[in-house]
């Protein structure tokens, strides 16, 4: 993880939800810092390996990935990266991806009578994934899928002839709560956090998002913040997830890619999450309804 560097403060973060999991048993657990570098986290994987690592956790970039499987040869790599090009790339996914984050959030919407929905675009990486995949979930709930415009002509638009049912936000969903005003179209959010502030709740109140479900999360989150004085974020989840992987596999006395894709369901604060051969996971995400500021279960998570 990024001890130094860009990202140091989310290293640390990191780290504390790594020695949280890792409780008493403090020799399991190697710390080392990639630098936040691709070059970094390569040589961090090789310090790792030279002293024993059977199972690498992390790096956190997209871009450090290959680099750290290239060293790791056949020791499984469980990554913090939800970018979904590194399908097939060698390493696990423990980010949230796009498809996990969309499609159980489409389902749901299916289910409640939304028909059209119209897709605020993303011109980030996450956008773009996001894109992909609410088009590939449309198409399987039988649902309309359309752009929305951007800017000044998007409040027109849902409120015109052809308006959607529902309007699916990628990125900034405080901008489009207020485009979406009283025009009695549904707000959805492909939203992987559970850190809004109360505020920033209180702006995109009725919005349906797809999110870990929060009463795991919950307890790790207390923990967390009565040890370290500070909430974490979903990173940190992550984190911690992945340590409590390695411990049960270890308890199982198999740390391999194997043991990995035996159809095994992991538990974790971030949702349960089942591996996949080309790397990506099944997760569990629950559908929360934003009510009086506040995140409400409207539908459980299921692997």
């Amino acid at each position: 993880m990024p001890l130094t560097g860009a990202n140091a403060a989310l290293g640390r973060s990191m780290a504390r939800a790594g020695g949280l999991a890792q409780g008493k048993d403090t020799k399991a657990l190697m710390i080392l810092d990639t630098g936040g570098t691709p070059s970094g986290a390569a040589a961090a994987a090789q310090a790792a390996l030279k002293r024993g690592a059977r199972l690498i956790l992390g790096p956190l970039a997209s871009a450090e990935v290959a680099p750290v499987v290239t060293v790791a040869g056949g020791v499984p790599v469980l990554a913090f990266s939800n970018d979904l090009a590194l399908r097939e790339s060698g390493a696990f996914l423990l980010g949230v991806t796009a498809d996990q984050a969309v499609a159980p959030l489409l389902r749901y919407a299916r289910s409640r009578g939304i028909r059209r929905v119209a897709l605020l675009p993303g011109t980030d990486a996450w956008g773009v994934q996001v894109a992909a995949a609410a088009t590939a979930a449309a198409q399987r709930e039988g649902m309309d899928l359309a752009m929305a415009p951007t800017g000044a002509a998007l409040g027109g638009f849902l409120r015109g002839a052809s308006a959607p049912d529902a309007l699916l936000a990628s990125g900034d969903l405080v901008t489009a709560a207020a485009a979406v005003g009283d025009s009695g179209v549904q707000l959805l959010g492909a939203f992987a956090g559970l850190d809004a502030a109360p505020a920033a709740l209180a702006q995109i109140e009725g919005a349906w998002l797809s999110a870990p479900d929060p009463s795991g999360f919950r307890t790790f989150s207390e923990g967390f913040e009565q040890q370290n004085g500070v909430a974490p974020g979903v990173i940190a989840g992550l984190v911690f997830d992945a340590v409590t992987i390695a411990q049960s596999l270890r308890r199982a006395g198999a740390m391999d890619r194997s043991a990995l894709l035996a159809g095994r369901v992991f538990e974790g604060v971030c949702g349960a999450v089942r591996f996949r051969a080309d790397g990506t996971a099944a997760r569990a995400m629950a559908i929360l309804a934003v009510t009086k500021g506040r995140y409400l279960l409207a539908a459980p998570g299921a692997v």
